[in-house]
């Protein structure tokens, strides 16, 4: 299941990734009011595991939730630039529970045409857009 999907901005490549408050209910350790910070393994499309740090605010009623941790790190190690997509997908394993897993995805033109490319290390790998 998807649970992210965002272009870049500045503060996300060079300060730390926010996302949506409604994407808090899709990762695990989150409970109602209780936790401001739950530490996540995700894979990237290499399958390097990335600890990530999920906080939130401790006040207000909007939390504005981020990711710190390894993602300034995992921005430098992809290259990524404002405009790239970040996805999250979570993956339900009976066994193992909630899996999490990064893919980054870059718009380029090729011969002309714009095309979604997933953005791997040393190179593209791409699909019609």
């Amino acid at each position: 299941m998807e649970i992210l999907n965002k272009s870049l901005t500045a503060t996300d490549i060079n300060i730390r990734l926010s996302f949506p408050t409604n994407t808090l209910q899709y990762l695990a350790g989150w409970e109602e009011g209780q936790n401001y910070c739950v530490n996540l393994k995700v894979k990237d499309s290499r399958q390097k595991v990335w600890n990530f740090s999920c906080r939130k605010r401790r006040n207000g009623s909007h939390p504005k939730p981020w990711l710190s941790g390894d993602w300034l790190n995992f921005v430098e190690h992809y290259g990524l630039m404002i405009g790239d997509k970040v996805v999250m997908v979570q993956e339900d394993d009976h066994f193992l529970g909630s899996q999490y897993i990064i893919e980054v995805k870059r718009n380029i033109i090729m011969l002309g045409k714009e095309i979604c490319a997933d953005r791997v290390m040393n190179g593209y790998v791409s699909h019609a857009h």
